[in-house]
């Protein structure tokens, strides 16, 4: 099978300031495009960490055609079969018409997911077997619904709950547009999955009185408010990268561990960056120790 790489386009960290684009700079302009291994993604993709440093000459932004082009050339020299991850600051730099172009394709979103859930959520599902969908957009239903039972795979001999929430559509059968996938998980594991209809509240659409708890799946483009229970540690899933949701979870009292596509590759990036400076602080200790065993040799 061909190497999937995904690169990853962040904004630059202040430290590195003083390598910010400056005037004429984007004439022959290239992104730090670096290569890092599988075992940092469990081996589920290759990531390669493309920071984009910021762009501040007479507070212009970036030419856009320069960035795209910059871009591009990074994704064209990645290993194997590559797509782009971009953060959202940086998606705000490309133009209207090659945003589309930039979204990551389905596969790469799922290798994303299923990586993140064997990082963050494998031993919540194995131990708890509980899981809680929040279906998005009614029209991407059918890949939802695939895109959960792969996700769910590994882990659903252990998994006795399930239940997905999901929008109203008039005229629309929510049973039947989902009967295969549904049918696959009776007959395989046994399982059946419960099918919730969302909530109409002055708020939008809300999750119902239920507690979900577990692990959560949320494919929601805006936030459904789950109220999660109060006993155990429930692993939020989050698909879309939903700053809102994040803010959300974060005033849980530590009850909900929120993990998201966007928040996992942050993470692989600086476990990279965090074991560069291990290993530099590492070697200059031996370094210093070879001179302090050198001096009292003499």
């Amino acid at each position: 099978m061909e190497t999937q790489s995904i690169v990853y386009f962040h904004p630059m960290q202040d430290m590195y300031k003083m390598t910010a684009a400056k005037r004429h700079w984007w004439e022959g302009v290239s992104l730090p495009g670096k290569v890092l291994q599988a075992e940092d993604a469990g081996g589920f993709f290759v990531p390669v960490d493309c920071p984009v440093p910021q762009f501040y000459y007479r507070k212009k932004p970036w030419p856009q055609e320069a960035l795209a082009e910059a871009m591009a050339a990074v994704l064209n020299s990645a290993p194997g079969m590559a797509d782009a991850f971009l953060h959202p600051q940086i998606m705000t730099l490309v133009s209207e018409e090659r945003k589309k172009r930039w979204e990551p394709r389905r596969e790469t979103l799922e290798r994303l997911s299923a990586a993140l859930l064997a990082s963050f959520a494998a031993d919540c599902l194995l131990q708890r077997g509980r899981v809680n969908v929040l279906l998005g957009r009614p029209e991407d239903t059918d890949w939802q619904m695939e895109m959960t039972r792969l996700l769910l795979a590994p882990y659903l001999p252990r998994i006795n709950s399930l239940s997905f929430h999901y929008e109203e559509v008039e005229e629309t059968d929510i049973w039947e547009e989902a009967a295969d996938e549904l049918e696959t998980y009776g007959y395989e594991y046994g399982l059946v999955p419960c099918m919730k209809p969302y909530l109409a509240s002055e708020e939008g659409l809300r999750c119902g009185r239920e507690r979900c708890g577990g692990v959560i799946l949320d494919f929601a483009d805006t936030p459904r408010h789950p109220r999660v229970e109060r006993e155990e540690q429930t692993v939020y899933a989050d698909l879309t990268s939903h700053p809102e949701k994040e803010q959300n979870c974060a005033g849980k009292n530590g009850r909900i561990l929120y993990v998201s596509p966007l928040k996992y590759l942050d993470t692989i990036v600086k476990s990279g960056y965090d074991r560069k400076m291990y290993a530099k602080a590492m070697s200059s200790a031996t370094e210093q120790d070879g001179k302090m065993t050198a001096r009292r040799r003499f």
